[in-house]
């Protein structure tokens, strides 16, 4: 189960292990992190889980839904305002994104959305931005896409988010790390699953540890992420 804004990460990461794997076949279900989550807890059958947020993650195994010590703080990506190309707007920071008419916005329980949060009340305007006309998305992706269909004048997203769709929207500015005071932090851990195999548990494992090599890392800093 992976955070919606690794897709296109793992589709690529996908093809080069399978090619090396042939026996391998791996399987995304890819949304926000709260959702899966979710998913989780009510026993779908998972073997990794790849969360945008340590939070999801967290309660997952103080739950016990995950094995003792597999989770590794793998990737850190950034908190960016966007605007659809080439659109005009009086917003220049997340100080002043009231000023925009709309705003494309994740979910609570969305680690986006919990993040961008997070940075309006320590910058002081919570109250005033959740009082402006919202398109809440049920993931990072639906956020992405309202802004680059023009649905909304601004919205929040990840840097690699952003990066992905270059053609349809700008960054208006990057979430200062002393306004959002917590990193963002990707980890990834195996799932207690009892319908796996011995052999699906042992491929699990080889992935994650795969996920962690050179060539992986390389295709993740490709795409804008940080690897820890």
């Amino acid at each position: 189960f992976i955070a919606a804004s690794l897709k296109n990460t793992m589709e690529e990461i996908k093809a080069n292990y399978e090619a090396e794997h042939p026996n391998v076949n791996i399987i995304y279900n890819a949304d926000s992190s709260g959702t899966l989550q979710t998913q989780i807890e009510e026993g779908a059958q998972c073997d990794i889980f790849f969360s945008a947020a340590t939070k999801q993650m967290d309660a997952l195994t103080e739950e016990g839904y995950v094995i003792d010590g597999s989770v590794t703080n793998l990737l850190e990506n950034k908190i960016v305002l966007i605007k659809p190309t080439g659109e005009e707007t009086a917003v220049t920071g997340f100080d002043n994104i009231t000023e925009a008419s709309s705003l494309a916005l994740a979910g609570e329980d969305v680690p986006v959305g919990q993040y961008a949060r997070k940075l309006f009340e320590n910058i002081g305007n919570l109250d005033d931005v959740m009082a402006m006309e919202i398109n809440e998305g049920a993931n990072v992706t639906a956020v992405l896409t309202a802004v680059a269909e023009g649905s909304n004048e601004v919205g929040v997203v990840y840097a690699t988010d952003a990066a992905s769709m270059t053609d349809k929207v700008e960054v208006i500015a990057e979430a200062p790390a002393d306004a959002l005071k917590t990193p963002v932090i990707y980890p990834v851990g195996l799932v207690k699953n009892s319908d796996a195999t011995d052999e699906e548990k042992k491929d699990a494992k080889e992935f994650v540890e795969y996920l962690q090599t050179e060539d992986a890392k390389a295709v993740f800093t490709k795409y804008g992420f940080s690897v820890e």
